[in-house]
């Protein structure tokens, strides 16, 4: 007696996380292998796309490391202000977390997943900002590159000799 009434139990608990799953945004990752293969670039033409389908696209952040071709394909795209502080007599523009959440865009760009965010910032690191928004039920296309994955850090290092301290953790793949 008491197994079946745990099934159902078991069925509801399952359909419950299933509809809590649903209701989270999608996080799609452009992937590579070093800074300049373009990561940067293939978001910003995808998220282009996106809008020319009619998603409400926004950047929240996006690095266009002053390339011309990839800053172009900025300016079709509503862009969200960035927040401004000084750390050490340096000026630094960080995502602004809570106007991308009150904004709430049906796809928002966070680039440079791995980044580590400057004091004053209700998260560490950029990956748990976008954790939030994909509770948020916002989709979120950012960038990452191999060697900021935890587990593969090491090897990246003894490879190509370079080591990285801003690092993800595997299950932001999971």
């Amino acid at each position: 007696m008491e197994e079946k009434k745990n099934k159902p139990d078991e069925i509801l608990r399952v359909i419950q996380e299933d509809e809590q799953s649903s209701k989270n945004g999608h996080l799609k990752i452009f992937f590579g292998y070093a800074a300049g293969v373009g990561k940067t670039y293939a978001m910003l033409k995808d998220a282009n796309a996106a809008k020319r389908r009619g998603v409400d696209v926004v950047i929240g952040y996006v690095e266009p490391h002053a390339r011309p071709q990839t800053a172009a394909l900025t300016q079709n795209l509503e862009c969200l202000s960035l927040m401004e502080d000084v750390y050490n007599g340096i000026a630094l523009k960080e995502f602004d977390l809570d106007a991308a959440l009150a904004r709430r865009p049906q796809l928002i760009l966070v680039d440079e997943l791995a980044h580590t965010n400057a004091k004053g910032c209700r998260n560490r690191k950029r990956y748990q900002d976008v954790r939030e928004l994909l509770r948020a039920g916002i989709d979120v296309y950012s960038t990452v590159n191999v060697q900021h994955i935890e587990s593969l850090n090491d090897m990246v290092a003894s490879i190509t000799g370079v080591t990285v301290r801003e690092r993800i953790p595997d299950e932001v793949f999971d």
